[in-house]
């Protein structure tokens, strides 16, 4: 099954941006490689975009920013509540609920599907079980304050660390797997068999 991973870069305090979206924390002056990010291009045919994520790379193509432009070969699709009547190839904008387009995007046959994010998209994804990896990038880069990885949630997911790499410019990537939540068999009954043994106590 087609999974669908956040793959993206953070600061050692935890942000993806600063508080206006700016990331020029990510102009290093030295880079090592460009981090896996071809091997992992290839891997994947299809990038969910929050609308403010979108908006920003738009921002960046009108700035005639290198690699900013959307890739014809893969599909992109927007989640916003107001999308526009239209919108041109190749990008889609989804109004639908997440569960019924996770569902439906795994059960179409294709590669992997990138997360770009942002963080409230994640959240929002993750709500519903439907994050399956992460892939972070550590930048060794403090900035204070900015927008985090995740939109703020009471959230506690547990996580597997699959791999770990150091590169030589101290960015750190780190993978991780989700871990799903199982479903537990005869759960309501039990808890209905709880009550009704605290009651009895009570009565006796």
């Amino acid at each position: 099954m087609r999974k669908i991973i956040v793959y993206i870069a953070t600061s050692a305090d935890g942000y993806i941006a600063r508080p206006d979206g700016n990331v020029d924390w990510l102009n290093r002056p030295r880079t090592a490689g460009d981090y896996g990010m071809r091997a992992f291009y290839r891997t994947i045919d299809t990038i969910l975009w929050g609308r403010r994520t979108y908006d920003v790379a738009l921002a960046f193509q009108k700035q005639g920013i290198k690699g900013a432009a959307f890739d014809s070969k893969v599909k992109n699709y927007i989640f916003s509540h107001h999308p526009p009547s239209s919108a041109a190839p190749p990008v889609e904008y989804v109004t639908e609920a997440i569960p019924a387009f996770a569902r439906r995007l795994r059960a179409t046959p294709g590669k992997d599907i990138w997360m770009m994010g942002g963080a409230g998209l994640i959240a929002s994804f993750l709500d519903k079980n439907e994050i399956d990896d992460f892939i972070i990038h550590v930048i060794p880069t403090l900035i204070g304050e900015g927008i985090p990885l995740i939109a703020a949630r009471h959230l506690d997911v547990p996580l597997r660390l699959r791999s770990c790499r150091r590169y030589s410019d101290g960015v750190v990537r780190l993978h991780y797997s989700v871990l799903k939540p199982r479903p537990r068999k005869g759960r309501a009954r039990n808890a209905r068999s709880t009550r009704r043994l605290k009651l009895a106590a009570r009565v006796d």
